[in-house]
């Protein structure tokens, strides 16, 4: 309910629904004036579960705004929506924040995202990248212009590619890391990243 209530003011949605794997869920939405559309249980992960969603839908663009982002700022997902339909060589957009502590860095439950000079994804990890080979060991912040950039797991996606995108199967790197995105670099995929401008604390 609070990600669905932070989300409605975004301007650039045209609707704004839940892909409820269980009736339960479901009806919890629909319980405080929610839209909500039922999906399989048996998705192994969730851009599946979005792709079934949107399957009959005339959107566009599709964005999927994860449950587990609370804080989640309406001016990033029109930022997100905004960002992806002006860059027509890109099949989907995702946010960034800086982070400015090593130990954040190197917490392998903190997704990097390390990008191109065109804002353009080139890799996401669990391990500290990109790696700071003249730091100082248990030196608590990386030497200028290292620029660890956090991934925030809101999405945009264009809709055909994210049709296409839940068919293909699962990736090595992204097997290796569990990250989905990874499956979308290893096609050639390209993954615009846009600064977020919201304060996330995933749950």
């Amino acid at each position: 309910r609070q990600v669905g209530e932070r989300a409605r003011p975004a301007r650039r949605l045209g609707a704004l629904r839940v892909a409820a794997d269980a009736e339960r869920l479901a009806r919890g939405v629909r319980g405080f004036g929610g839209e909500a559309t039922r999906t399989s249980a048996a998705h192994a992960w969730g851009t599946a579960r979005i792709a079934e969603a949107a399957a009959t839908r005339p959107e566009v663009i599709v964005v999927n705004i994860q449950g587990d982002e609370p804080l989640v700022e309406p001016r990033d997902i029109d930022r997100l929506v905004e960002g992806l339909a002006a860059d027509p060589g890109c099949a989907m957009a995702t946010l960034c924040a800086p982070l400015p502590r090593r130990e954040e860095a190197e917490d392998p439950n903190i997704v990097k995202v390390v990008c191109d000079e065109a804002g353009r994804a080139l890799y996401f990890s669990r391990a500290l990248v990109p790696w700071p080979r003249d730091a100082a060991p248990g030196a608590g912040a990386g030497p200028a212009g290292t620029g660890w950039q956090r991934h925030i797991g809101l999405y945009a996606y264009r809709r055909e590619f994210l049709m296409e995108f839940a068919s293909w199967p699962p990736s090595r790197l992204e097997r290796t890391e569990g990250l989905e995105q990874l499956r979308v670099l290893e096609r050639g995929g390209v993954i615009r990243v846009l600064p977020a401008e919201g304060r996330y604390l995933g749950v």
